[in-house]
């Protein structure tokens, strides 16, 4: 008798290594000071979605005999996602809130300096930032980055499914499972 092993159980070691490579790559930007460039944050999609490839094609065939169909690749995905945008967002609040609370005033700088460069009034600049020292704290980072973090997951998880679902033939395998 075979025992079947949960999926949330069988991607846990997946999303933790997912998570723990974004937290090297933000270790890396933040010491080379390109944190705040956006440029280099797109360069972890494609990264991920290469890595994610691998991870879900290691699920179907290590714990689902070789097979795997759209919506189970695409929930492994999103399991796999969700560990690690836990873990991301536990480092970003302990880098924006302990490590470095500085970050936070670049940012807000760099979003001020946007506005003017638009030719935004005064007056529209001074509301603008105002909200967004609102929203710009670790706490809401937090909730945010779960937010977009999954989000993203979810999305690289139903692209990258299209190439590593394989389901198998129905009339055979009802056959063996007789």
């Amino acid at each position: 008798m075979e025992t079947k092993v949960s999926v949330w159980k069988a991607n846990l070691n997946n999303g933790l290594i997912l998570g723990l490579i974004g937290v090297v790559f933000t270790l890396l930007l933040y010491f080379l000071d390109l944190l705040l460039n956006k440029t280099l944050g797109y360069i972890l999609l494609p990264i991920n979605m290469v890595i994610l490839y691998f991870m879900i094609k290691s699920y179907r065939d290590n714990f689902l005999k070789g097979y795997i169909t759209y919506g189970q690749s695409v929930g492994a995905g999103v399991i796999i996602f969700l560990y690690s945008t836990i873990i991301s967002v536990i480092f970003s609040y302990i880098l924006y809130k302990y490590i470095d609370p500085g970050l936070i005033k670049k940012i807000l700088a760099i979003s001020e300096e946007g506005m003017v460069q638009k030719g935004l009034p005064q007056q529209t600049i001074d509301t603008g930032m105002e909200f967004t020292k609102k929203l710009m704290t670790p706490g809401f980072m937090v909730i945010s980055g779960l937010f977009f973090g999954m989000i993203a997951g979810t999305v690289e998880s139903l692209l990258v499914s299209i190439f590593t679902r394989k389901e198998g033939n129905p009339l055979v395998d009802d056959i063996e499972k007789q």
